[in-house]
């Protein structure tokens, strides 16, 4: 199952190639605001006008090798089977909320489908209601504040269960640690981070309690979070997606204490806790969204022990072609394991897992699937200390 799961998610990564006929024009030069940049990519047509589709992101772009990036290349796998297709990719780089929501405004009149990656899109709803003739793909957000459940026509919102890939990679990380301290390192505290950080603490828990693991989760008292309603969620946040020295010192805060292994969910920032791991001896980081493989390439080692996988990407695609073929509904859907949207990287070559931790995270990849577990999130009303299955 995860096998095929890492083969497709390899799929959607094969940019678009249409020989001399396709263009791709990157501006450098910022837009007047001086915090937009776009890129426009568009194929050879042909009779039929085929869909016109922009991709608006912040702080990081399409080429982040994370999580904006499995998102366009959904669309480009889209553009790929549907060579009529324009794609525009913009860059908000400020990552304000209402600087987003304008960057959507300043394009919404020349598209038909708009995909907006990122929790800072939330309040796209009253964009969508100004253009009912437009289509909306919300990927990690809904169209109305955390709690209003509204759903809109023109607007398909695409939340994961981050919950479930975090709690493999506790699951992972428990069976695997060396010194018996292991810990998730987060960006900011919105409820996909705390997802991930509830899950993962529900895998260690769960490893312990039946798999025979021996381990604890490491708090940094200096860097909790607080989540969208307030509240004190605990964890390690470094409090941005973009601060790669932050990531750094956060990274190396928790080897100082003895961790060994390390989820990161945290954006560009993770890249500062992924060279502290780096520099550091017998260290490994679980990477977070895609397989990140490749980014944990040291010398002739590699510090990556798995991804925990949202399969973003194929999803797009799909909600691309409810569009192209009229069956397109507004809903706010949240994708599980039961779809294979959330997983964990198994396929030979891309981790370094033991024979023996790959076959206990079969097992509980089953019963997860099944309903049999339920890891806890941000609102499910569980907590890692409690929650079905454990």
């Amino acid at each position: 199952m995860k096998k095929i799961l890492a083969l497709l998610l390899a799929l959607v990564l094969v940019l678009s190639a249409c020989g001399e006929a396709t263009t791709e024009t990157t501006t450098d030069e910022p837009a007047e605001t001086g915090e937009t940049t776009e890129t426009t990519e568009t194929a050879e047509t042909t009779d039929e006008p085929g869909l016109k589709v922009v991709i608006v992101t912040s702080p990081s772009g399409v080429d982040d090798g994370s999580f904006n990036q499995d998102n366009y290349n959904g669309i480009l796998a889209f553009q790929k089977a549907n060579p009529n297709t324009e794609v525009k990719a913009v860059q908000e780089t400020t990552g304000d909320v209402m600087a987003c929501i304008q960057s959507v405004r300043d394009v919404v009149a020349d598209y038909d489908v708009i995909v907006t990656p990122g929790f800072q899109f939330a309040g796209v709803s009253e964009i969508a209601e100004e253009n009912p003739d437009k289509k909306f793909i919300l990927i990690d957000s809904e169209p109305t504040p955390v709690g209003d459940k509204k759903e809109f026509e023109n607007i398909y919102s695409m939340m994961f269960a981050e919950e479930e890939s975090g709690f493999f990679a506790g699951v992972a990380a428990a069976l695997e640690t060396k010194t018996g301290k292991v810990a998730v390192v987060n960006g900011i505290a919105y409820p996909s981070n705390v997802n991930y950080q509830y899950g993962f603490e529900s895998g260690v828990n769960y490893a312990v309690k039946h798999l025979g693991a021996k381990a604890e989760v490491v708090e940094l008292a200096s860097n909790p979070g607080t989540d969208v309603t307030g509240a004190n969620v605990g964890g390690n946040y470094i409090g941005d997606f973009a601060d790669e020295p932050g990531g750094k010192v956060v990274g190396k805060s928790l080897i100082d204490q003895g961790v060994d292994i390390m989820l990161v969910a945290a954006g560009g920032s993770g890249n500062g806790v992924f060279t502290a791991a780096k520099e550091a001896e017998g260290v490994m980081v679980i990477g977070c969204d895609v397989d990140q493989y490749d980014d944990g390439v040291v010398g002739d080692k590699n510090i990556i022990l798995t991804s925990a996988l949202k399969v973003m990407g194929p999803n797009v695609e799909k909600a691309l072609n409810m569009v192209k073929d009229g069956t397109f509904k507004g809903a706010n859907v949240v994708l599980r394991a039961d779809t294979d949207s959330t997983g964990y990287v198994s396929a030979d070559g891309r981790n370094s897992l033991s024979d023996d931790t790959k076959a206990k995270l079969e097992e509980v990849y089953g019963k997860l699937k099944a309903g049999e577990i339920v890891p806890a999130a941000n609102f499910n009303g569980h907590t890692p200390d409690a929650f079905p299955g454990l």
